[in-house]
């Protein structure tokens, strides 16, 4: 009888386990979609930063050619 009892308390019908899955579905929706509307906000405040004169001129002046160095032969004449 005791033993009828307790596996009686420990089922899950299926509509108890339906909604707890519809539950859990709709939570990690929930998570996917801010995770994805706030990579499209990072991704527009990156090419922002990217299109500003002053990034673009930090990169310009950091570059320097050294392929004119002595470890290069250039006197292909």
């Amino acid at each position: 009888m005791l033993t009828t009892y307790i596996s009686n308390i420990f089922t899950v019908s299926t509509m108890q386990l339906t909604i707890v899955l519809i539950i859990t579905a709709s939570i990690f929706l929930v998570f996917i979609a801010v995770a994805i509307i706030k990579m499209y906000k990072l991704k527009a405040e990156n090419k922002r930063l990217l299109d500003n004169n002053f990034y673009k001129s930090k990169i310009d002046k950091s570059y320097q050619d050294f392929t004119d160095g002595h470890l290069y032969d250039n006197n292909n004449s």
